[in-house]
């Protein structure tokens, strides 16, 4: 499947938390087949942040049998560029996914209009 295919069906599925007034941190479990296999809300946080730890992340990846995660999160301000904080958590996540054999294919950051995809902005 072409990635574009599949961040196609990850927005589709985050458009439910594009409008939220809290943060939330969503992990997108992807099987061996390059299609999305759950989506589920692992932290939800304040207007401004979220505190995300990777070893509930990858909980979840585990247990789908994820070939590879996508994660994303809603920045209630409207604005989707990556803090500081968010680049930090991403290469967390990174760094997590090489010990486990779980990459990270991509951290999307969506609002109500716009979203940021770390892989296409040449983060990851």
């Amino acid at each position: 499947m072409k990635y574009q295919t599949l961040v196609n069906e990850v927005l589709a599925r985050l458009k439910d938390i594009r409008s939220l007034r809290q943060e939330h941190f969503v992990c997108l479990s992807v099987g061996c087949n390059g299609r999305v296999i759950a989506c589920r809300t692992v932290f939800i946080g304040t207007l401004t942040s979220v505190v995300v730890h990777p070893r509930e992340i990858f909980a979840c990846a585990i247990s789908d049998h994820a070939l590879e995660i996508i994660v994303a999160h809603n920045h209630p301000s409207g604005e989707v560029s990556p803090s500081q904080h968010d680049i930090k958590t991403t290469q967390q996540l990174v760094a997590a996914g090489q010990i486990l054999g779980i990459p990270l294919r991509d951290h999307i950051i969506v609002s109500s209009r716009r979203h940021f995809s770390f892989l296409r902005n040449g983060m990851l």
